[in-house]
């Protein structure tokens, strides 16, 4: 069955499409995808799991259905927490919610979640392929083997921050070929030209300021880190060594590529499931 589509409106005034795949009474799975997607990329994983969970998902602001605000400050990881407040007071209904977000939706939800105002309103946080800049900043700054290597693996950061070039790269079919053959996955019908322009701002609006001047940023819930072992831009130790910010830390490190939500959903799927149940245990 299709998903249900709504408004949530942020507080700047931002329109945010929203998906809701309807089971009343069961707790919310609420999804947050990265770049260059839309919330259509969950709808597999959705649809895997929508008997057990009510499953929200929507476009994050820039992406899909959603407004796409002109101005780089506008996709601060602030702003993009007030989206998610927005999404969270439609779907929750008084309950805490199970939070599944993958690439640069993980990213923006570490800042989400670790906010001590939001703890008691999520349940359980299941992360793929995106860690919080924070860590990060504090990673880079070991300037080990790891470290390096993480370097060498965000190359494509440093270029999204470039004047023109990306973007002309984008328009011209040029870097979407680059891209699906460094993942080795075939092109995707789903997402426009625009979640891959107006998504760069995500970049530009946070990774600098972020990686410069760290804040440590802890969460009590748990967590599941999940780190595909072929993901050619995130190395599992940045996204796994973190038992300091998280100790309710759980880690899997899974075969697979950076896109496992539209690659892989079953097993998606069936992470979500091994971790909620495992908090049920916890909490009963």
């Amino acid at each position: 069955m299709p998903p249900s589509k709504s408004t949530a409106t942020s507080a700047d005034g931002t329109r945010l499409a929203v998906y809701t795949y309807a089971n009343p009474g069961a707790p919310v799975l609420l999804c947050v995808h990265g770049y260059p997607d839309n919330a259509a990329l969950w709808g597999e994983v959705a649809a895997l799991l929508a008997d057990e969970f009510e499953v929200v998902t929507y476009d994050v602001r820039g992406a899909g259905a959603s407004d796409h605000p002109s101005s780089t400050s506008a996709y601060s990881l602030n702003r993009l927490q007030e989206d998610f407040q927005a999404v969270l007071a439609r779907a929750e209904a008084g309950r805490a919610v199970h939070v599944l977000a993958h690439d640069w939706g993980s990213i923006q939800a570490w800042h989400f979640v670790t906010d001590p105002e939001l703890q008691n309103r999520i349940a359980s946080f299941t992360s793929i392929s995106g860690p919080s800049l924070d860590h990060a900043g504090y990673f880079i700054r070991r300037r080990d083997r790891a470290a390096i290597k993480q370097l060498l693996h965000s190359w494509y950061i440093f270029y999204f921050h470039l004047p023109w070039l990306p973007e002309l790269a984008w328009r011209k079919g040029w870097a979407q070929r680059a891209f699906n053959r460094l993942e080795k996955q075939p092109a995707d019908d789903d997402r426009a030209l625009s979640d891959y322009l107006n998504g760069m701002k995500l970049y530009r609006a946070n990774v600098l300021p972020r990686l410069r001047r760290p804040a440590p940023r802890c969460i009590d819930i748990p967590v599941l880190a999940v780190s595909p072992d072929e993901d050619p831009f995130v190395t599992t130790p940045l996204q796994t060594d973190i038992a300091r910010w998280a100790p309710n830390l759980t880690v899997k490190v899974v075969r697979g590529g950076h896109w496992m939500p539209r690659n892989d959903p079953r097993l998606v799927a069936g992470l979500v499931r091994e971790h909620t149940r495992q908090v049920a245990r916890w909490e009963a």
